[in-house]
């Protein structure tokens, strides 16, 4: 049997997260409904990535299995069906029929958007924050994170994961469009991780002291991170999969 995958993108905002809760608007409920809708046959699909609420996703994956040849132009006609604020990309065919979008990816990116001057084109797509941040202090922290595996500090209370571990790959601060973005990349992250991350990284910088973030790393304790920025400056950019894992037909 084929396995479908769908690329997406959408504006967080615009949803009570990205996994399916019972009749609230969802991503995952959206892309469920349009497909079944457009398929005539019911379809339930299964996530790469898990998105909070206000998120935003310039790239996540939805899977399906279906027996029956799809209709041309598929990508097309979701669209037409979805709302304004959630879009197809692209529509792809596993190589493995037991290809998983959520497991089988072997990185994921993010990155936190924040901007200091007010600008109402913004208000939804970047965290506004008009106080000082040190740029040479959030670079250290931003290196620091990278010498670590174990990341039970920035996982939320009675978080359930069997392991803790991540491999970062990237962790950096750019200046952007008059912007401070952090961007992350890792093989896997914990929920509210990223988020824990940057405000944690933010608190650092306002006392100036990069070495604090050790101390919290090896602490190994949620209690001591911070985590209330607004999910509407994250993105989850990209997730990358082996070459020749999906094949493009739309």
């Amino acid at each position: 049997m084929p396995r479908y995958v769908v690329e997406v993108m959408y504006d967080g905002t615009q949803f009570h997260g990205s996994q399916v809760q019972g009749e609230l608007p969802t991503v995952q409920l959206a892309v469920n409904t349009a497909l079944s809708t457009l398929l005539r046959v019911p379809v339930a699909t299964t996530g790469a990535s898990r998105t909070d609420e206000g998120v935003h996703a310039l790239c996540n994956y939805y899977m399906w299995d279906m027996d029956a040849p799809l209709l041309p132009d598929v990508v097309y006609k979701c669209n037409a069906i979805l709302p304004q604020a959630l879009a197809v990309r692209g529509l792809y065919v596993a190589a493995n029929p037991e290809f998983n979008p959520r497991f089988d990816a072997v990185r994921r990116r993010y990155r936190y958007r924040i901007y200091n001057k007010k600008n109402p084109f913004l208000v939804h797509q970047a965290m506004y924050y008009p106080y000082p941040l040190h740029l040479d202090v959030l670079r250290e922290t931003a290196a620091i994170i990278k010498e670590y595996t174990q990341f039970e500090s920035f996982a939320k209370r009675n978080a359930q994961n069997f392991t803790f571990n991540c491999s970062i790959y990237r962790s950096e601060w750019e200046e952007r469009d008059g912007e401070l973005n952090y961007v992350v990349e890792a093989n896997r992250f914990l929920r509210g991780m990223v988020r824990g991350l940057v405000c944690t990284q933010m608190n650092i910088s306002r006392k100036g002291a990069p070495e604090d973030m050790r101390r919290i790393l090896d602490a190994r304790d949620c209690t001591k991170a911070f985590f209330n920025v607004p999910g509407h400056g994250l993105y989850l950019e990209e997730i990358t999969y082996q070459e020749g894992a999906m094949v493009r037909i739309q």
